[in-house]
């Protein structure tokens, strides 16, 4: 591969990645979103399988609750791996949490449904979503850590955007595959085990992904930077003592682009199960999601090159604040698949652009002995408590006010807290990346 690794990361130039390593790296987080995108698609289809009997109402709230399990372990997974990639350095960390996306995937993927194993199917299936969470609460931390410090200084905003871009993509192929097997499958074929299709599918990609990560130079490490702490422990107190309120404030930043995401991935439930919309239709959305998650990251990360983090935190995410309320409302008026779509891709497109300021200006905040660890715990800790109950807390509010505009108020209200929160973040285009 063309990635030059002459010296150690902390001396003279990083090493510069091609397409292919940056594929590798941003793997990881594709994965995720891909997970995500498949999980919330089919819900109610993996809730008839491991949480039968009951309303339709009470197993689609119980699937949704498995999906929330796995953030549980995302802080525990921050704080672990992301610390281990500050100690031990970046690769080794992405290794580690792409295995083990693998194996909480393949455990929901393969394991039968109730029915077959009983209760040691819903045991089987909420190890594996902790597993997952796990993995993936130590994910972002490593990888972007090691894009922005391979990146050039003058592009690191586009290059970082990339781990955005690649959840639009995994978003856009997981819409486009599971709406063209429902076509060939049909409806009742797709609920009954073309679902567990889609995370197959998603499991072919590990192994290039391990063996391409595998081959990557080193960006950082405790062989490469006098100032890495010797523990976990160092390293999350050092981060409290000497970072606190970054972290705060990019906690609310991160919420809101949290909320947006799930607010954006449960608009195929949405539109199904509140508008009515025929299973095809809905299953369709992910497609609206995937496109402006595609593009608009990538223009978030040249703005923010050209123009800055800060414009790019706050402008997006303001306009979301103002757009949500009427973009619902006009939703509930003309309640057909074209208006799903449009607003599915105006809110995508505004939360995209803005989630690429924040992948590069957070890691860009902390000195490396730090960065992985700070960015790996402030965005599992936001996504733990945001990205798995947005969607439930959702559709129990719509059952039980009976409020169908309740995503928007919703969103809107963590625009605001978002918004606030950017205002109040430095500037970082331009940071020396080797202080501290």
């Amino acid at each position: 591969m063309n990635v030059h690794d002459t010296a150690s990361p902390a001396e003279t130039t990083p090493p510069r990645l091609d397409h292919k390593a940056v594929g590798a790296v941003v793997l990881g987080n594709a994965l995720e979103f891909y997970d995500f995108t498949i999980y919330a698609f089919f819900a109610k289809a993996i809730g008839d399988a491991f949480f039968p009997g009951g309303s339709a109402t009470d197993s689609l709230l119980a699937s949704l609750a498995l999906f929330g399990i796995g953030y549980v372990m995302r802080p525990v997974g921050g704080v672990l791996i992301g610390a281990f990639a500050d100690r031990a350095g970046r690769k080794p960390a992405m290794l580690l949490t792409i295995g083990l996306m693998a194996v909480g995937m393949l455990m929901l993927a393969a394991c039968p449904g109730t029915a077959v194993l009983g209760g040691w199917a819903q045991v089987i299936v909420i190890a594996g979503r902790l597993i997952q969470g796990l993995a993936l609460g130590g994910e972002v931390g490593p990888s972007t850590a090691y894009l922005v410090e391979a990146a050039p200084p003058e592009s690191r905003g586009f290059v970082a955007s990339w781990q955005i871009a690649s959840q639009g993509c995994a978003a856009l192929f997981a819409g486009g595959f599971a709406t063209g097997l429902t076509l060939v499958l049909g409806d009742a074929a797709m609920a009954d085990w073309g679902w567990r299709v889609m995370f197959g599918l998603g499991l072919l990609v590990v192994p290039v992904g391990l063996v391409i990560r595998s081959h990557l130079p080193e960006t950082a490490g405790a062989d490469h930077d006098p100032n890495a702490a010797a523990s976990t422990g160092a390293v999350v107190m050092r981060l409290l003592r000497e970072h606190g309120r970054l972290l705060g404030l990019t906690f609310l930043v991160i919420a809101a682009s949290t909320v947006s995401n799930a607010i954006g991935t449960n608009m195929p439930v949405y539109a199904g199960a509140t508008l009515g919309l025929s299973e095809t239709a809905a299953n369709a959305v992910p497609i609206a999601l995937g496109l402006a998650s595609v593009a608009f990251p990538l223009l978030g990360g040249w703005l923010a090159d050209r123009y800055g983090r800060r414009p790019v935190l706050i402008w997006p995410r303001a306009l979301i604040l103002l757009l949500a309320v009427p973009a619902f409302w006009w939703l509930l008026r003309e309640p057909g698949a074209p208006a799903v779509y449009a607003v599915t891709f105006l809110l995508s497109a505004l939360s995209s652009i803005n989630a690429a300021a924040i992948i590069v200006a957070i890691p860009e905040s902390l000195p490396r002995a730090v960065r992985s660890a700070g960015l790996s715990i402030v965005y599992a800790v936001s996504v733990s408590l945001f990205g798995g109950s947005t969607n439930y807390l959702v559709n129990w509010l719509i059952a039980t006010t009976g409020d169908r505009m309740m995503p928007a108020y919703y969103l809107a209200a963590f625009s605001l807290v978002g918004t606030v929160a950017a205002l109040l973040l430095p500037e970082t285009r331009g940071r020396d990346l080797k202080r501290g």
